[in-house]
């Protein structure tokens, strides 16, 4: 009986190859050696090289269950060495190849880096990340740039996508653009799920173009057409937005099977027309800024979303057959309203009667000019000199003036000479 014991522990050793997965219990642990039961009344050893940890402690505990793989079959004692590592990391290929065939999204540790990307472990397994699927390399770094950012890496996290495997060559490429673009697609669709317009959502501006601005709500871009900017004209987005700025937007529409959400940065805020016949009336007259030229007359801006048309018969006495021989784009004039259509959105303004009327208080206000350093005030008060604007040794100019401010025939005003 004790013969056929022994016959058969011999043929349980000669069973092992090398590569071959083993499970045991770890029954033995100290300076010099781990032992691992295996089974079979064989004892098998583990490598040298795994028997401490980084800080120099035994890496295992007795009773620990481990895998491990056959890297000796016998050793000169006669027991078989095996490898923990080589067993994580046969586990992990077996795991990766199953990853990658469910397209799925793994994680992995940044281990170490070179000049072209980064070394993580994955699973037990170490894969390379190339510098052109790294997601926050900036393009067109210097070396030194790029070096920096790699050391700066080590020891993160981050979730990646397998690309390229050869579990025979030992070869694991990974992506982690590819996974942040797949787990932003899943962002993107639970966003257009639950979006609904009319919301007010906060967002970062991640680009500008010239019909708008790119709005990230946090897995989907939105578009805030230039229109939808705001209230006043806009010629570019880069007047109003730059790229990283937080904003508060309002969801104008949800385009889910496009996957296209509209944006509007003005209808946050409260539309000027709403409170126009509370802040002008017919007869005020009021500093505007002529934005566009047309051949019946010039359109006045008074304040961002608030415009009105001078006729050209309200340019000039005299008889004209062009705006542009009273009036230039990007002038600054006073006008006077004649007339206020809030439900239409529109303002009658007249030139020629503000510089008839020589009137240029508003809301009790008036415009301060300035003349070889005395500064005057002109409209419902009388010209004053400040006294903080005269020359030393100058006269102050008087309190008040017979003459009155004269109106220019652009409609500014022409300052008394003293």
């Amino acid at each position: 009986m004790g013969a056929l014991l022994e016959q058969y522990e011999e043929t349980q050793h000669t069973q092992l190859r090398r590569g071959e997965l083993v499970e045991g219990t770890v029954v033995l642990v100290d300076r010099e050696e781990i032992l691992v039961d295996i089974g079979g009344k064989m004892e098998a050893v583990i490598a040298t090289s795994e028997i401490h940890d980084e800080r120099g402690e035994p890496s295992l505990r007795r009773g620990d269950h481990v895998s491990a793989v056959v890297i000796v079959p016998e050793n000169a004692e006669g027991r078989p060495v095996i490898s923990i590592n080589r067993a994580r990391a046969e586990i992990g290929w077996r795991d990766l190849q199953t990853k990658k065939d469910a397209e799925e999204v793994v994680s992995g540790e940044v281990v170490d880096h070179n000049k072209g990307g980064l070394i993580v472990s994955v699973d037990g397994v170490r894969g390379f990340v190339p510098l052109s699927q790294i997601v926050e390399l900036r393009r067109g770094g210097s070396e030194e740039e790029v070096e920096e950012k790699l050391r700066s890496m080590r020891g993160q996290n981050l979730f990646l996508k397998v690309i390229e495997m050869n579990r025979r060559r030992n070869r694991l490429i990974l992506s982690e653009r590819a996974a942040a673009q797949e787990r932003r697609a899943q962002q993107k669709d639970r966003l257009l799920a639950e979006l609904q317009a009319g919301e007010i959502r906060h967002g970062r501006v991640s680009s500008l173009t010239d019909f708008g601005a790119f709005v990230d709500l946090g897995g989907a871009d939105g578009l805030i057409h230039l229109s939808e900017l705001s209230w006043g004209q806009v010629q570019h987005p880069s007047q109003v937005l730059r790229v990283g700025q937080e904003v508060d937007v309002r969801v104008v529409g949800v385009d889910r099977e496009n996957k296209k959400i509209a944006l509007s940065l003005k209808q946050v805020e409260e539309n000027p027309w709403n409170r126009i016949e509370q802040k002008y009336h017919v007869g005020d007259t009021v500093p505007a800024k002529i934005t566009k030229l047309a051949q019946f007359g010039a359109f006045a801006e008074l304040e961002p979303g608030v415009e009105g048309l001078v006729h050209i018969s309200e340019l000039s006495d005299e008889r004209i057959t062009h705006p542009k021989q009273v009036v230039r784009e990007g002038e600054d004039v006073s006008l006077r309203i004649i007339k206020i259509d809030p439900s239409r959105h529109r303002l009658g303004l007249s030139l020629r009667q503000a510089e008839e009327a020589g009137e240029y208080d508003y809301s009790g206000g008036g415009y301060e000019a300035w003349s070889e350093g005395t500064s005057y005030v002109l409209g419902g008060a009388t010209a004053t000199a400040e006294d903080n604007g005269s020359p030393p040794g100058e006269p102050q100019a008087e309190e008040q003036h017979e003459e009155s401010s004269e109106p220019a025939a652009n409609g500014t005003a022409r300052v008394p000479e003293h």
